[in-house]
């Protein structure tokens, strides 16, 4: 398999699908938000740079609904299998750090027990508090709340808890280097890794560009969709970045120059997360090729062949 990461605006997906012409491949998406329908502009789907070529792990969900890195692993494998079972490539092509080390290492998960003494600690807040102590556990495992479902009862809230708390141990555990939870059979060292490696400035002229691109192409348009067919404000903020940002410009919360000046922040916030996420994953031993984002894309493709066949 061929896996091309790199933070956002740095050309990933053209470069996956040209190499997919090359090596008659089909993309498996790693990105945690484009799996929901009709969140399309916002996440940067771009689906028509795919030229054709067969993509897998988007527009899988509707807005609203759980997703987990849990479930990722199982449709990615499920994917992959097709794939290969077809007699083609899989490419692996995204910005979450976290899903595609999971599958190259094929992570180990498995639901997280009830801990008698975290839930003890917690026993006697109010429901404000516990979603609050959400947000921040979330935030500190790099995402986001998706939905408000899970702290409607403070029940609910603290079992939420309980289980950001069991992700945050088990990646704190990957980090440390635990081999008990990576699997041997793996797919990871029949992976080549390619990483697009973008200049500062200019990945901040791009993530800047594309936004106002992004908004010129009716992104409010698309927040207001979603919040007209049903979908509560609040579960949009809390998928955070544009919807975030967007939504609170369209319920009032902000001006449109703050929204757009606070979203380039974090946008450009998150490109830098991104970029210490795999930098760690090559602490962890994992061997990135980084490739220079502004070469022609033939000789970026030439490189990624000539590397791949070796």
């Amino acid at each position: 398999m061929i896996t091309i990461l790199g933070p956002t605006a740095s050309g990933k997906t053209p470069l996956a699908v040209a190499v997919a012409k090359r090596v008659d491949g089909e993309i498996i998406s790693a990105d945690s938000r484009q799996v929901y329908r009709r969140m399309d502009i916002g996440t940067g789907k771009d689906l028509v740079e795919y030229e054709g070529v067969p993509y897998h792990l988007i527009d899988i969900c509707e807005p609203g609904t759980k997703y987990n890195l849990f479930q990722y692993q199982q449709d990615f494998h499920r994917a992959y299998q097709g794939i290969v079972e077809r007699g083609r490539t899989p490419i692996l092509c995204g910005g979450t750090g976290l899903y595609i080390e999971a599958v190259l290492k094929n992570y180990q998960l498995s639901p997280v027990p009830q801990n008698p003494d975290l839930r003890a600690s917690l026993e006697g807040k109010s429901l404000a508090e516990l979603t609050e102590m959400l947000k921040e556990l979330k935030a500190k495992n790099g995402s986001v709340m998706h939905n408000t479902t899970d702290v409607d009862t403070a029940q609910r809230a603290i079992r939420a808890i309980e289980i950001e708390y069991g992700s945050q141990q088990f990646k704190s555990s990957q980090e440390a280097g635990a081999a008990n939870d990576v699997s041997s059979d793996g797919i990871g060292e029949g992976a080549l890794l390619i990483g697009v490696n973008i200049d500062r400035e200019l990945r901040r002229e791009k993530i800047t560009r594309r936004l106002k691109a992004r908004l010129d192409e009716g992104m409010v348009d698309e927040v207001r969709a979603l919040i007209d067919e049903g979908i509560p404000a609040e579960d949009l903020i809390y998928y955070g970045l544009e919807y975030k940002y967007l939504t609170e410009y369209v319920i009032g919360k902000l001006t449109y120059e703050e929204m757009f000046r606070q979203l380039e922040i974090a946008i450009h916030q998150f490109a830098k997360r991104q970029m210490t996420w795999f930098r760690g994953m090559e602490r962890r031993g994992m061997h990135i090729h980084w490739i220079d984002a502004t070469l022609p894309m033939d000789e970026k493709v030439n490189k990624i062949i000539e590397i791949w066949q070796k």
